[in-house]
């Protein structure tokens, strides 16, 4: 008995270094494939953004026909006092914002219904917004455009504020639905024993904790609208019109292209979606409906 017990006495520590031994060795593994995984990110978010560090400094370096040495910003004011650059920027941010602004005040209580409804109705308007959600926006382009002509809403901005909303809004009801289904039911039934309506506990109980769902949505429908070019370019015709996508085309010549005025006004659109992710950024978190269930 006492040779055994000697035995495993002398192999435990034995066994003790192989362990420690082995978990060196994972640990260094661990490490060598985390700095790997690193680096490759690292490539791809260079790759990524060598074309935007290439934009900016286009941009801002003196063109031919320019006297100024170094990094300028004559590129910029000359594409503002040249050109229709500020009416282009206007009338882009005015039909971005409106089909941010109709596009979540109607997708929210329809993604509502989409989430908390059973019925057939509810199925059937769910499986006809997924039918027209596959459908590209190309196919309807013809179409739209011989409606609106008789309307007298080509070349016209409220037309392409229709057509934007009405291309995000089944996206952006499926991303509001999806983030409806998140959020716990009891959240309202108890609004609702408190004695507040349907329309009262979705106002201020679903809503409120939807901010990251409709920052999302809205997000979502900016982009589209901001970087627009196909429908613009079939609908608007005045240069007065043009939105900045259209007005990015105009300096695009036959036999020569003005490339330090091109990247100029690439660099005026790429900061309003810079400037909104960067705003909005810390409002995207998970962590409200928790706390609006604890102690339940």
């Amino acid at each position: 008995m006492s040779a055994v017990l000697h035995a495993h006495a002398e192999s435990g520590p034995a066994l003790g270094v192989d362990t420690g031994k082995r978990r060196r060795v994972l640990s260094e593994a661990g490490q060598r494939g985390r700095w790997w995984r690193f680096t490759a990110i690292l490539i791809i978010t260079a790759i990524v953004l060598i074309p935007i560090m290439v934009t900016v400094v286009l941009a801002f370096t003196p063109g031919p026909n320019s006297t100024a040495t170094g990094l300028t910003f004559e590129n910029l004011s000359g594409v503002f006092s040249k050109t229709l650059a500020a009416t282009w920027l206007k009338n882009s941010l005015v039909t971005t914002l409106s089909t941010v602004v109709v596009s979540v005040a109607v997708a929210a209580p329809a993604g509502y219904v989409l989430s908390r409804g059973r019925s057939k109705a509810v199925s059937g308007y769910s499986l006809l917004l997924f039918v027209m959600q596959s459908l590209p926006i190309i196919t309807s382009v013809v179409p739209l455009f011989i409606l609106f002509a008789g309307m007298g809403l080509v070349d016209n901005l409220l037309g392409l504020t229709i057509i934007y909303v009405g291309s995000t809004m089944t996206v952006a009801t499926w991303m509001m639905a999806a983030y409806f289904d998140s959020i716990p039911i009891s959240l309202e039934e108890a609004s609702w024993i408190d004695g507040c309506s349907v329309f009262g506990s979705f106002t201020k109980v679903v809503l409120r904790n939807s901010l990251p769902g409709v920052l999302s949505t809205a997000i979502f429908a900016f982009l589209l609208a901001w970087n627009d070019y196909l429908v613009a370019i079939v609908f608007l015709r005045s240069n007065e019109i043009f939105t900045l996508p259209m007005g990015v085309q105009s300096f695009f010549q036959q036999n020569a292209t003005d490339w330090t005025s091109v990247m100029a006004l690439a660099v005026v659109m790429m900061l309003p979606p810079v400037i909104v992710f960067a705003t909005l950024n810390k409002y995207f978190s998970v962590g409200g409906i928790g706390g609006s269930l604890a102690g339940r």
